[in-house]
């Protein structure tokens, strides 16, 4: 009958259910191991899309909606066509049918966001406004005239009325009404009622009078921020030298009032404006997404365009960049987080291989027993496949279900493929392992203990194997980096350089048993030598999976600690450049003075400690050879004792205080040589005789006498450091404070009745923002994951272990208790019994740890990991591993604690259970 047939005769029960209820614990336990494993797989795949998702949307929804947004534009309807027909074409219905024809031909992925989107006509020459009460900076202001759609739908009137088309607008029209914002109005003193002449239109300038003003209801959408100046005037200059500079503003016409533009001599376009919709958009749509914009730009879906919006339209978008930048990233983060990835898979597998080998060492003589009377490899291999089934499968389908619903807005096929993996392997495990031990019946089992075995040709040669790999794998990452997620061999040089520790200790492993046995076996007691004679006589199987599961587990919970403290590190020293202090205080541009109030204002507020003012002259400039040459520097006045205290703390720099002070000096005084500390660029320039040096804070000459990369006031410049008592004016621009406990908020309330517009740059808040990014953010919960999963894989391989030989413990125990053992010999035996095993896993986990990140961290870079959000704001500092002591010690220690717990909790409930009961005849021991 074959095996998987349910059916049984009367009176034979069913095996499958005959297994489950023999040992329903192992079921549950088994399922649980299933269940977690299952889970993991399926949720990492999803986590890595859904990260990946969040940050291309965010990377688009962040950058400025002129860059983002995909035009459309055609330029004026040509003058030999008659002009009815050219007004015609500008008119509101025109422009909407062509954008509806335009929004069907927008090619997927790509789709828009038509609450952001808008149409219309605009000069894309600005015009002057020739009324003499209109602000002037060098030259009169210039506008924009700009009819485009659904103004009412994205603009609240604070004053007056949306402006109309009175009649029927023509190109010789030269009357029309327009509205401003708020931003405008304010800055060219226009009101409801103003009268604004604009010149371009031939003859006669046109008359654009001001009827309402307006407030964007979302100033940031791409409906303002496309074309910035509609919303906010800005200042812009005349190709002219020196330039001309000129306020250039923006007027918003009634949609129908489109055909006078058709008389302006500002180059009248017709444009429709799509901003990108991002919430359908995913990481898996990004090179689809960049080919359409190519070809949008300059290929077939152009031809397209143009079938609708005439032949000389042209689409125009920085979208391709956007999605560029942030492909880069992803790029150079992905190869790490994949490296992360190999790991967590290779111990989960690693385990769950453990779990079905050290199940069919426990029942080897059950299985030796079925083929001695008669049993088929095939018969018994799909007896133990079905009871495997019954509780994987289950169990892998629930974890499936529940990385569903935990992680969202990411593919199912992936996930889905993660734990069908986990379930065939758990199901494959007990049956291969049966079949290979079993391919022939037995009289009796021979003796498989680390003692007795002696490594075959096989086991070296595929020894030598994995070295090879491990080596080639060390090197290539070493030489390469983490550059491909695709590099299998690069992305488990972890595991693999556990694997050959773990290959390591195996073979080790009974010498210092046997230099411990032969002191313990001269030794009066008896407990130490039949411990240690208990641990060499374990099997190879019950060694060497355990052993290999702990240390792959160890090792990758090492390198995720180290991934991020290494991470942590970087952030905690680009936030540091970026402030210099804990705090950092200043005027507009760190150009003018601060009020006389302010560093007593600051050093009210709590937390603070000590504050340091400093003036900086980013201006100042150095004296050349040649013609009077000028050479541009950053000068730094500040007080030696405290500024040399504030580079000791946060290690930027560090000099001491007397450097600053000229020898047989009394003080620093004005015309005197100062010294100076100097970045190494600028010494160089510099030399060591004296220089002159202008600034606003005034002329000085200096000397050279000492140089340092970095300085708190200026960490990612060049710049020249002196003492502010050497400088005519030295009242500071810049405050740096530091303290524990820094409350960006308070003290920001702090300097606000000191001053105007003072800045306060808190260093916790930018090392926040260094977190924000959900790339970045994604990739670190990944290696949180791994690390917490390799501590937990760790602990779950060492139960697995300890309960595996819990049986055979308590017979042992049992049975010496009968010779005299007393319960407190017993606790002893019981933990030195377990002990030999973890010490030597968490030992070798801790040197396989420490190994793995002194040989990978040449190779793998973690800049864009920690600092891609700080591109531009900080100097480029680097970040590599970094060996984390935590991430080392602690789940090592935990694994030790957690054996010799087992065993005491062992011991104390054998304790309170009689002999005859472990002995009893026929128990499993």
């Amino acid at each position: 009958m074959a095996w998987w047939r349910q059916r049984t005769e009367r009176g034979v029960a069913p095996w499958v259910r005959t297994r489950l209820r023999t040992a329903p614990g192992a079921a549950v336990a088994f399922g649980v191991l299933v269940l977690v494993t299952a889970f993991l797989a399926a949720a990492l795949p999803r986590a890595l899309d859904a990260y990946e998702t969040k940050g291309l949307r965010q990377e688009i929804a962040g950058a400025p909606p002129a860059a983002t947004s995909v035009e459309l534009s055609a330029p004026q309807p040509g003058l030999e066509i008659a002009q009815s027909t050219r007004e015609k074409a500008v008119r509101p219905p025109a422009l909407a049918a062509v954008r509806r024809a335009a929004l069907a031909r927008l090619p997927a992925p790509l789709r828009a966001d038509t609450t952001e989107s808008a149409y219309g006509v605009r000069t894309s020459k600005s015009l002057v406004g020739l009324n003499h009460r209109l602000p002037v900076i060098d030259a009169p202001p210039r506008f924009t005239l700009v009819a485009q759609s659904g103004l009412a739908a994205h603009a609240t009137v604070r004053g007056g009325r949306l402006p109309i088309a009175a009649g029927e607008v023509t190109a010789d029209t030269r009357k029309v009404e327009a509205a401003v914002t708020e931003a405008t109005a304010r800055t060219l003193r226009l009101r409801v009622g103003s009268v604004i002449d604009v010149d371009g239109f031939g003859g006669a300038p046109l008359v654009v009078r001001i009827t309402g003003i307006v407030e964007p209801r979302h100033p940031r959408g791409g409906y303002w921020s496309a074309e910035p100046v509609l919303r906010t005037p800005g200042v812009a200059a005349d190709a002219p030298v020196p330039p001309q500079f000129h306020w250039d503003a923006g007027l918003l016409l009634a949609p129908g009032a489109a055909p006078v533009l058709l008389g302006s001599q500002g180059q009248p376009e017709l444009y429709w404006r799509f901003a990108p919709a991002t919430d359908r958009l995913t990481a898996q749509d990004v090179p689809g997404l960049v080919s359409r914009i190519a070809s949008l730009e300059g290929g077939p879906e152009l031809l397209r365009m143009r079938e609708v919006a005439g032949g000389t339209a042209a689409v125009a978008t920085d979208l391709e960049t956007i999605v560029g930048s942030y492909t880069t990233t992803r790029a150079a983060i992905t190869p790490v987080v994949a490296v992360g990835a190999f790991g967590i898979g290779a111990v989960a597998a690693v385990v769950l291989v453990m779990a079905g080998g050290l199940v069919a060492v426990r029942r080897a003589a059950e299985l030796a027993l079925l083929r001695a009377r008669g049993g088929s490899l095939r018969g018994i291999a799909g007896r133990l496949l079905a009871e495997t089934a019954v509780v994987a499968v289950p169990a892998a389908a629930a974890g499936l279900l529940l990385a569903v619903l935990t992680v969202d807005e990411a593919r199912l096929l992936p996930a889905v493929l993660g734990a069908s993996a986990v379930a065939l392997l758990a199901c494959a495990v007990l049956p291969v392992r049966a079949v290979v031990a079993h391919r022939r019946p037995r009289a009796h089992a021979e003796r498989d203990d680390l003692a007795h075995a002696r490594p075959g040709r096989r086991r070296t040669v595929a020894e030598l194997t994995v070295l090879v790999l491990a080596v080639g794998s060390v090197v290539a990452l070493r030489r390469r980096g983490a550059s491909s997620a695709g590099d299998l061999l690069v992305s488990a040089a972890p595991v693999l350089v556990g694997l050959i520790a773990a290959l390591v200790l195996v073979r080790l492993y009974p010498l210092p048993l046997r230099w411990a046995a032969r002191p313990a076996a001269r030794g009066r007691g008896v407990v130490g030598f039949l411990s240690l004679a208990r641990a060499g006589r374990s099997s190879t199987v019950g060694v060497a999976l355990p052993l290999l599961a702990l240390l792959l587990a160890l090792t990758t919970a090492a390198f995720g600690g180290s991934v991020l403290a290494g991470v942590s590190d970087a952030r905690d020293r680009a936030a540091l450049l970026a402030t210099g202090a804990d705090a950092r205080i200043a005027g507009p541009g760190e150009v003018t003075p601060l009020p006389a109030g302010v560093a007593g204002a600051v050093r009210k507020v709590a937390g603070v400690r000590a504050v340091t003012a400093v003036r900086i002259e980013r201006t100042a400039e150095l004296t050349s050879g040649g013609a009077g040459a000028k050479e541009g520097l950053t000068l730094i006045g500040v007080e030696p004792a405290s500024y040399a205290r504030l580079a000791r703390q946060t290690g930027l720099g560090a000099f001491p205080a007397e450097v600053l002070k000229p020898k047989g000096a009394q003080g620093a005084g004005t015309g005197r040589v100062l010294n100076a500390v100097a970045s190494p660029g600028l010494a160089e320039r510099l030399g060591r005789a004296p220089r002159r040096i202008t600034s606003l804070a005034g002329d000085i000459t200096v000397r050279i006498a000492a140089v340092r990369s970095r300085t708190p006031a200026a960490p990612g410049a060049d710049f020249l450091l002196v003492d502010a008592a050497g400088l005519t004016h030295s009242d500071p621009t810049t405050l740096l404070a530091t303290g524990a406990a820094l409350d960006a908020p308070a003290l920001r309330a702090g300097v606000r009745g000191a001053g105007k517009g003072l800045t306060v740059t808190s260093r916790d808040e930018e090392r926040a923002a260094l977190s924000d990014a959900p790339l970045q953010a994604g990739a670190e919960r990944i290696y949180t994951t791994a690390a917490l999963a390799g501590a937990g894989y760790a602990v779950l391989a060492l139960l697995l272990s300890l309960l595996q030989s819990a049986p055979e413990r308590a017979a042992l125990l049992a049975r010496l208790r009968t010779m005299g053992l007393t319960s407190r010999q017993g606790r002893r035996l019981l933990s030195l019994d377990a002990l030999p095993q973890a010490l030597l896993a968490a030992s070798g986990g801790m040197l396989a740890g420490w190994a793995t990140v002194r040989l990978l961290a040449p190779g793998i870079d973690l800049e864009r990991l920690a600092l891609a959000t700080a591109a531009g704001r900080v100097p480029v500092i680097g970040a590599s591993l970094r060996t984390d002591v935590w991430s080392l010690l602690l789940p090592a220690a935990g694994t030790v604690l957690l054996a010799w717990a087992v065993a005491v909790a062992q011991a104390w409930w054998a304790g309170r259970r009689t002999s005859i009961t472990e002995l009893r005849t026929g128990g499993m021991r």
